[in-house]
């Protein structure tokens, strides 16, 4: 039986983009483009000292592979924006290059991504975009991959409608090759001042009308402001992250507290 929020995600799948831009006012769109400029610039900077396979033959992993061929996976990836934000930031102007061991550098490519989610309402709305993506309908805590299957996996806004976060950040390091990113795009429970006013006397007047008013499921956008109210704060997922193996590389607060880009690394020596 299909579950009530994945059938509510099914519900609003056709207007989820359009009102995610509108109710953030597109810092969204400003919040993805940076996590996924970060994530590049990460890339470039430690790849070459941690992930010789991305250079040579032989992956780290031992399992062969396309030279240079990140394998990105976007989980709860919903309609695929996070992972078209990624190919366009990655493969736009000078490419993230680095330099093999013989001294002949390259660039790195973006495989076909895998756009992996429960609803498959907001799966169908990948294809219309033409992005260069799979879209693969999942369990984010028991993903149908086998380990080290990826090297950069991206979560948007995904992260609080697991039912288990820690299972689910077990699971994307089981399936993150070592020397991988982990980037997780989410709104968190408040804990100062104006994030407590903004979610908990602002967000619940405002989202949900603007929410019934452009799609007609006041419920799924009052699901929205309480999912964000009971979620963890970022200092405590961040700690959960440690202890599922990861290192937390970078917290960057957007907007006051509205959300948080948190970067997490597996280490070369997993």
């Amino acid at each position: 039986m299909k579950s009530p929020v994945r059938k509510m995600f099914d519900g609003i799948a056709s207007r989820y983009d359009f009102l995610n831009h509108f109710l953030s006012c597109y810092q969204d769109v400003l919040w993805r483009r940076y996590c996924c400029k970060r994530l590049k610039k990460m890339m470039g900077a430690e790849w070459r000292d941690e992930m010789p396979g991305l250079l040579d033959e032989t992956p780290l992993s031992g399992k062969p592979r396309g030279l240079n061929k990140v394998r990105l996976l976007d989980l709860c990836g919903g309609t695929g924006d996070f992972a078209n934000t990624f190919r366009k930031i990655f493969e736009s102007g000078c490419k993230c290059k680095n330099v093999s061991q013989n001294g002949v550098s390259r660039d790195f490519v973006v495989d076909p991504a895998v756009i992996g989610d429960f609803s498959y309402g907001m799966l169908a709305e990948v294809k219309p975009k033409k992005i260069d993506a799979h879209a693969v309908q999942l369990d984010a805590m028991k993903m149908p991959f086998a380990e080290r299957q990826f090297d950069v996996i991206l979560n948007g806004f995904g992260m609080r409608n697991v039912p288990d976060a820690r299972g689910a950040l077990m699971e994307s390091y089981r399936v993150l090759d070592v020397g991988g990113y982990l980037c997780v795009l989410e709104f968190f429970s408040p804990r100062n001042l104006f994030n407590k006013f903004f979610y908990k006397v602002l967000a619940p007047l405002f989202i949900p009308v603007m929410g019934a008013f452009f799609s007609g499921k006041r419920d799924a956008y009052e699901y929205l402001v309480n999912s964000i109210i009971r979620f963890l704060p970022v200092d405590q997922f961040c700690k959960m992250a440690e202890e599922c193996g990861f290192e937390v590389k970078q917290v960057k607060m957007f907007d006051g507290g509205i959300s948080f880009g948190v970067f997490l690394h597996k280490p070369g020596n997993a």
